[in-house]
């Protein structure tokens, strides 16, 4: 399978209606993808739409949009209108997500993460299809919903996975695995669970600049707030992080942000947040791509460094 080479759109402090030179930059430049996320600030589909429909040479994808905070119908509906928009050019992401993404933000109840995520995967493979719903599903139920407007070609369907259940339902149900804050040696660790012949998109979090010191300051407060998710500790603790991780997780849950922050070791920052020399870095996403990784989509964290002048540098070589 090829390895593509993608980055994380929408750019921080770019108007989106700013970003179709940026595309087109993008694409001269020899990434393949533009994928977007959906969190707290664009949703997921609107910068896809305007690329696709900006930029043709870009294969496009989301990782992930969470499979409660939208009805099972509407959450097909908006699948199949990029899908038809992007003519070919489209995947799709589904997770979990979070209980603060979720509950906190969302309003909607953060119960049988796994349960939900297999019945809306299920859900939209038959609509997507065309076929015409009337079922009671573990999580939810759909009276007679059916596209009007159904997918020339299903696009691809993957998974946000972290451990291995959900890994797994991504190798057997979905065509593969999006994986998130890990380091390349873990890639390993999680193919094992999605299995052969499946795509494997990773998000990478990219700090360009030599000062090591900059870099991990800034990765310690990404890790400290993304690791104390519960889903996200729980993936390290598979992963075989826990010691290093255990003084963090005992600070935060004290209320001491500061000391949460100080203690995780320089090593994990190293593993997990790609940082050094423009060189350094594309080196550093090239083991991911050995490890297994077919879409690693780089989300530039320019500090200190001209945004334009990041993208150019980690540009495929």
């Amino acid at each position: 399978m090829d390895s593509r080479y993608g980055i994380t759109i929408p750019f921080d402090g770019v108007p989106l209606l700013e970003h179709k030179e940026w595309f087109h930059k993008i694409a001269d430049l020899g990434y393949t993808d533009l994928w977007s996320a959906e969190v707290d600030g664009a949703d997921g589909f609107t910068p896809l739409l305007l690329a696709a429909i900006w930029e043709p040479r870009l294969q496009l994808g989301v990782a992930v949009t969470p499979v409660f905070t939208r009805g099972a119908g509407l959450l097909a509906m908006s699948i199949a209108a990029v899908a038809e928009v992007a003519e070919g050019r489209f995947t799709m992401g589904l997770g979990a997500s979070s209980e603060p993404v979720v509950q906190r933000w969302n309003g909607v109840k953060y119960e049988k993460p796994y349960a939900r995520t297999r019945d809306v995967l299920r859900f939209v493979q038959r609509a997507l299809d065309g076929e015409k719903i009337d079922e009671v599903f573990e999580t939810f139920e759909v009276h007679g919903f059916k596209l009007s407007r159904p997918v020339a070609v299903r696009p691809p369907l993957l998974l946000g996975a972290l451990r291995p259940g959900m890994l797994r339902l991504a190798g057997t149900q979905a065509d593969g695995a999006i994986l998130n804050w890990l380091s390349a040696d873990d890639v390993a660790q999680c193919r094992a669970e999605v299995g052969e012949g499946k795509t494997i998109a990773a998000r990478l979090f990219v700090i360009p600049t030599p000062d090591a010191e900059t870099a991990r300051l800034i990765g310690r407060r990404m890790i400290s707030s993304y690791l104390t998710v519960t889903a996200y500790a729980e993936f390290h603790r598979w992963l075989g992080r826990g010691p290093a991780l255990q003084p963090m997780w005992d600070a935060w849950a004290a209320g001491d942000r500061k000391l949460a922050n100080a203690v995780i070791p320089d090593s994990v920052v190293d593993e997990l947040i790609i940082h050094g020399s423009y060189e350094a870095c594309r080196d550093h996403v090239a083991r991911y791509i050995d490890a297994g990784v077919h879409i690693p989509t780089l989300a530039i964290i320019p500090f200190g460094v001209d945004l334009q002048e990041a993208v150019e540098g980690l540009a495929p070589r």
